[in-house]
């Protein structure tokens, strides 16, 4: 079983390889082809035009020539999974750590959030490409404290399942790659999941009845998962922002051990890949895209905790299934794919749409075949917020069966 989905995993991860063969050709030499902004406007050109603040001659105004984009957005929204209201705040830094010609756009992403009915939240990315893009950091760092409900195991749990589970939840990944060739790279990464004071709140069950797993659910147990991880990244994309036609895939394959903390022995393997195609000439500054992505995330021997199984919105960007409840389908196997049609509604870049549609499906705990899959769909309006590191604020409506619900951010799902 084990090696049927390595191989289901391979062939995911290099088939798109074949796909974008054709590019490759054209890239021989590592040189990165910006973005025009001539014409363009954003937020901050429509303050300017409405609010006319005096600026002093020293400061300049060319986004071209800035090192630093910033992008910020307060705000108050619906936790997606029942949750209630919550108050959000998005910061999100671009910036260069070398020539733009040659090297990919940098940044942090700082979102702090919390509510009044218990949720907190602390996560900190970070995408590094050092100059000529010979190194690549990237980085993900969170603090949770964070009730969510779950429904057990599979990909047919019925809503009375729906079960309250509190916990506190520390992450840390980092991981290096160097660059091998144009745009391959390879590396190796440490990462850490730790589930603190894992309680339910019914009284009567527990999540070890619902779920029927060992690992990871007893009341009020600590669940350390702790390990490396060898990366292997093959990026044509300029911006992570808001990509640009180009591709990416990343398989990581992860193995936990005691010898670093973890509290048993277990491997898994994650596969994404996304591919960005443009429908306009190449002469234009019009968005006109269609972007596709797919990830395969599985666990490959017993032992994984149970909040650490492969779970819808749980990926490595929290951005998967948009139209469905974080959390609902779980199991120790996941596939995801979705694909995007964006498209500019202004000349000048200000305003666009998006509409989307997704499906998920995980395995069986008893088979671990996939037999059922659930889709999702939906629409979006995007708001240019920073032309120069093309960011847009995204307010997406996604909807599947018996479930609805708006999301907002800086940046695109994916």
């Amino acid at each position: 079983m084990i090696k049927t989905y390595l191989i289901i995993s391979a062939l995911c991860f290099f088939i798109p390889g074949a796909l974008i063969a054709q590019d490759t050709a054209m890239v021989s030499t590592f040189k990165q082809v910006r973005t025009d902004t001539t014409g363009q406007k954003d937020l901050l050109d429509v303050f300017k035009a409405v609010f006319k603040p005096k600026t002093r001659s020293s400061v300049s105004l060319n986004p071209a020539q800035d090192k630093v984009f910033f992008s910020f957005l307060p705000t108050a929204s619906t936790i997606p999974d029942g949750g209630g209201k919550m108050f959000i705040t998005s910061t999100t830094a671009g910036f260069y750590l070398g020539d733009q010609q040659t090297t990919n756009l940098s940044s942090f992403t700082f979102t702090p959030y919390f509510n009044f009915k218990g949720r907190f939240g602390l996560p900190l990315r970070s995408s590094i490409w050092f100059k000529n893009n010979q190194w690549f950091l990237s980085g993900d760092t969170r603090f949770m404290v964070y009730p969510q409900d779950t429904w057990g195991l599979g990909g047919n749990q019925p809503e009375e399942n729906r079960m309250r589970v509190d916990y506190k939840y520390v992450r840390f990944y980092q991981s290096l790659l160097r660059r091998v060739t144009s745009y391959f790279f390879a590396g190796v990464g440490y990462n850490m999941d730790y589930h603190m004071r894992i309680k339910t709140r019914q009284e009567g069950t527990n999540l070890q009845d619902l779920s029927d797993y060992a690992f990871g659910t007893e009341y009020g147990q600590n669940s350390l998962s702790s390990g490396i991880s060898l990366n292997l990244l093959y990026d044509t994309r300029n911006n992570s922002i808001n990509s640009l036609p180009g591709c990416y895939s990343n398989l990581v394959y992860r193995l936990n051990t005691p010898v670093l903390g973890s509290n048993r022995v277990w491997h898994s393997l994650y596969a994404d890949m996304r591919k960005y195609i443009s429908l306009s000439p190449h002469n234009t500054t019009r968005q006109n895209t269609l972007a596709l992505w797919t990830y395969y995330w599985t666990t490959l021997d017993r032992g994984a905790p149970y909040l650490s199984l492969p779970s819808i919105g749980w990926d490595l960007y929290n951005r998967s299934g948009r139209g469905i409840e974080q959390n609902r389908y779980r199991g120790q196997s996941l596939w995801y794919t979705e694909a995007e049609y964006r498209r500019s509604i202004t000349r000048n870049g200000l305003l666009g749409f998006v509409l989307f549609a997704n499906m998920t499906t995980v395995s069986e705990p008893d088979t671990r075949q996939f037999n059922y899959f659930h889709p999702a769909g939906g629409g979006g309006l995007r708001i240019k917020f920073n032309k120069a590191s093309n960011t847009n604020i995204a307010i997406d409506y996604g909807f599947s069966k018996g479930y609805s619900s708006i999301r907002l951010n800086l940046g695109e799902a994916f």
